[in-house]
């Protein structure tokens, strides 16, 4: 398997620890979404991924785009250990879990999309860390009170061992460090985000571990 990544990719994060989390071994090609305006948009990695976007998973002659397909192609494929649950209501929570993360938050955050912001004459940082700041906090209070509240949160957002939820809570959790964002009215996810950390797993796929940190 190879995997096209950026160390500061949130959606590469949640690869890399998937692909951790099972075991499995994978060549690691760097697309810098920074360098040369972007080495996403350039024509070599266009055709690979059309929608310009990391990560992306080359596995058995085919590639894969958008990091939650990739995980479950993974758990699929490779189900030991379980990243969702068996049970159709938990695995439902964990889904929701995720993609109120995967497809509410960290959207309307990510790098493009503050690029867009910068285009449209919206430069000040004050402005862009206020826009940043103001839908991690939107989230992560929903995210609070839901996983504070449920029975079903245990050691992890889902029980006792970690699940596609986890997976994609702590690079938003990363995200939030890295931009200064205030956590401490979130102690349940700061919980969460320090046990995750402390596993090998979602350690060695730390931004700062990779060789392309800066």
């Amino acid at each position: 398997m190879k995997l096209y990544d950026y160390a500061y990719s949130s959606a590469g994060y949640r690869a890399r620890i998937a692909l951790n989390l099972k075991g499995l071994a994978y060549d690691r090609s760097v697309i810098n979404l920074i360098k040369d305006g972007g080495q996403q948009h350039s024509a070599a990695y266009k055709a690979i991924n059309p929608h310009e976007l990391i990560p992306a998973l080359e596995v058995d002659g085919t590639t894969l785009g958008q990091s939650l397909a990739i995980i479950e192609y993974l758990d699929e494929t490779y189900p030991v250990p379980p990243l969702l649950p068996s049970y159709p209501v938990e695995k439902a929570r964990v889904r929701q879990i995720a993609y109120a993360i995967a497809c509410d938050m960290h959207p309307i955050n990510n790098q493009r999309v503050r690029q867009h912001l910068k285009a449209l004459g919206h430069s000040d940082e004050e402005i862009l860390s206020k826009w940043y700041s103001h839908w991690i906090a939107v989230g992560f209070a929903a995210l609070e009170t839901q996983l504070s509240t449920s029975k079903m949160t245990g050691a992890f957002c889902h029980g006792d061992t970690p699940t596609l939820a986890d997976i994609c809570l702590v690079p938003q959790m990363a995200n939030a460090y890295r931009f200064k964002v205030p956590v401490d009215a979130f102690p349940t996810l700061v919980r969460i985000d320090k046990t995750c950390r402390a596993l090998p797993a979602f350690a060695a796929a730390a931004p700062e571990k990779q060789p392309d940190a800066v």
